[in-house]
């Protein structure tokens, strides 16, 4: 199914999208279909039984106590076997149903993690883990019982019809032509429904985003007294959510007692007829109409029929009691497959660098994030092998883009960014990117050990190499005084500074030991005796090296072999310290109003 159709939210196409999902588990789908058949049999021979033991006592001093006995264990028996074919009909479903969210939470989770930047900047973070999670949850919970309504559901209306026309075939007419009008009533419903579903799940989204988003950032909002603003836009939120979601379940709540409603007159209506064709009946049972003799039709049929006539109309009551799981399964299976049809990055390169040197070429390169904002405009730049290059300049210039732009998270708009004769996008995705080490303002630590922070991308290290970086990043002495040293899970209840967790990525990146270095304000949250100790332990790490370093402060770049002054996205100056202060322009303002008194 096309991306356009999943806009649109077609229920035919998310229908036949999700049942390519269900391919693989076809022994699920035939079991549960055996079993539906045997469930159903044995729910359909129950009412012959008792229809018959019925019969068996008609009449005063005629009970047929030997018959009623048998009857009566027959109908234990059928029950006993049925409720047995139904949980094993319950295992088929309940099976199918989780390896398919399991499987659709797998590959949206994927999709997720090669998605590009773009996506994920430009997506609410608490919206895209509703997804993933919520709305998965709900698919699940609407094929559970979708499913097994389903196959029980169609099984039985067959069932019951064949042996209803096998009973009286002028009622069961009566039945099968009054039927339509349930459908009817719960396609018209429905139909007015699923719109509502789909508005519901959007706002259900924006509602986790807010409440994500004021979560991490709540220091902030108690800090500007906006306590009762965020909760004003919480509840601006949950209002619209409580006014969708009201008339979605109002709406969906009419199907069951609507239907429900006809279905009684269906019942009704088998009843009389019955009750006259009983009345009508010969002492023989045989039903008489002018000179049309018909079959027998006995007080134990009529109780049979009544039954039936039950039967026939519950699926199509219990499709309706599960509309409302349906819609929100439907409409939360459209913001999924949003999420597993977003592209990826492109990683199809086929050129390799046996032995990188480090030498760049960034060419031509124009680049913006919406098109018509322009940001980054033919922007040319030779960086030797080994070189370190410091880009300053204002806030928002464009010094993270460029990184952005080196480390590939966003695709170049034109030009090219050549390394070691090789361009970039020719070289495979993952084999370019272990060139470099990266170390950003922000932190990010997993829940898991020291041990396996330090090591995240290089599982392969030993405990010896891992103590070795730390060390060497100058957080060996803080770890050790950890309740469990390097073993030590950094969950929420460890508390360390934001210092050291970015010393903790510091010293990830020393043991990566890549071939070329980008260090974004990599000592923006350490106090000034520690970064003069990083500072050393980075000058030893980029020797023979080419390093990018995004600084702010001046004073830490003083030794670069570039500096690239960036303004408005374009590179106005370029040269060392010295040549940039002697000319006397944009960087020497910019240095002096650092250290001016």
């Amino acid at each position: 199914m096309s991306k356009q159709e999943i806009k649109k939210g077609t229920k035919r196409g998310l229908y036949r999208r999700l049942l390519t999902y269900v391919k693989p588990y076809k022994a699920n789908v035939v079991g549960a279909f055996l079993f539906s058949i045997f469930y159903v049999g044995f729910t359909l021979i129950g009412p012959v039984l008792y229809g018959w033991a019925i019969d068996a006592m008609i009449g005063v001093g005629k009970v047929d106590f030997e018959t009623v006995w048998m009857m009566v264990g027959g109908f234990a028996l059928s029950v006993l076997l049925g409720s047995l074919a139904q949980k094993l009909l319950g295992n088929c479903v309940n099976s199918l149903c989780y390896r398919l969210v399991r499987d659709l939470r797998r590959e949206a989770f994927a999709s997720l993690t090669s998605s590009r930047i773009r996506y994920i900047d430009t997506h609410a973070q608490g919206d895209v883990m509703t997804r993933v999670v919520t709305d998965v949850d709900i698919i699940s919970d609407g094929l559970l019982q979708g499913v097994a309504t389903l196959f029980t559901g169609v099984i039985t209306i067959l069932g019951t019809i064949v042996v209803m026309f096998v009973i009286n075939y002028i009622i069961a007419l009566v039945v099968v032509v009054l039927t339509p009008l349930s459908l009817f009533v719960a396609a018209f419903i429905t139909r007015r429904t699923f719109k509502s579903f789909t508005k519901q799940v959007r706002v259900q989204g924006s509602l986790a985003a807010h409440v994500k988003e004021m979560l991490g950032g709540q220091k902030t909002v108690l800090l500007f007294n906006e306590e009762n603003s965020s909760c004003e836009k919480f509840e601006e939120i949950d209002a619209r959510l409580y006014e969708i979601g009201w008339r979605a379940q109002y709406y969906s709540a009419l199907t069951n007692p609507s239907t429900r409603f006809v279905n009684a007159i269906i019942y009704a209506v088998v009843g009389v007829l019955g009750a006259i064709f009983c009345i009508l009946s010969d002492a023989s049972g045989n039903l008489v109409l002018g000179a049309v003799v018909l079959g027998g039709f006995t007080p134990g049929m009529l109780a049979v029929f009544l039954n039936y006539a039950n039967q026939y109309t519950k699926p199509f009551n219990e499709v309706t009691n599960v509309i409302t799981q349906l819609q929100n399964a439907f409409a939360s299976a459209a913001r999924v497959f949003e999420v597993i049809d977003e592209p990826g990055e492109r990683t199809d390169g086929t050129q390799h660098i046996e032995k990188v040197r480090g030498q760049l070429s960034i060419r031509n390169v124009c680049f913006s994030y919406e098109p018509d904002q322009k940001l980054i405009e033919n922007l040319s730049v030779e960086v030797p092998a080994g070189s370190k290059i410091a880009i300053v300049g204002p806030t928002g210039c464009g010094k993270t883009t460029l990184i952005n732009l080196l480390m590939r998270f966003y695709d170049l708009r034109s030009g090219e960014i050549i390394v070691d004769g090789v361009n970039a996008k020719d070289i495979p995705l993952d084999e370019y990117r272990k060139m470099f080490g990266m170390v950003l303002q922000e932190s990010f630590l997993a829940n898991e050990t020291v041990a396996w922070n330090i090591a995240y991308g290089n599982e392969s290290a030993t405990r010896e190499q891992i103590e070795a970086a730390a060390k060497a990043a100058y957080c060996d002495f803080f770890i050790r005084n950890l309740e469990n040293g390097y073993d030590t899970v950094l969950s929420g209840k460890v508390n360390i500074s934001q210092g050291e967790r970015q010393l903790l990525c510091i010293a990830r990146v020393m043991l990566a030991d890549p071939p070329m270095l980008i260090l974004d304000e990599a000592t923006s949250n350490i106090d000034t005796m520690t970064e003069m100790r990083i500072q050393k332990a980075f000058r030893k790490m980029m020797q023979g090296r080419t390093s990018f370093i995004v600084a702010h402060r001046l004073s830490t770049i003083l030794d670069a072999d570039l500096i690239l002054v960036m303004k408005d996205g374009s590179v106005i100056e370029q040269g060392t310290h010295e040549s940039l202060m002697k000319k006397k322009g944009f960087y020497c303002d910019l240095y002096n109003s650092q250290f001016a008194k």
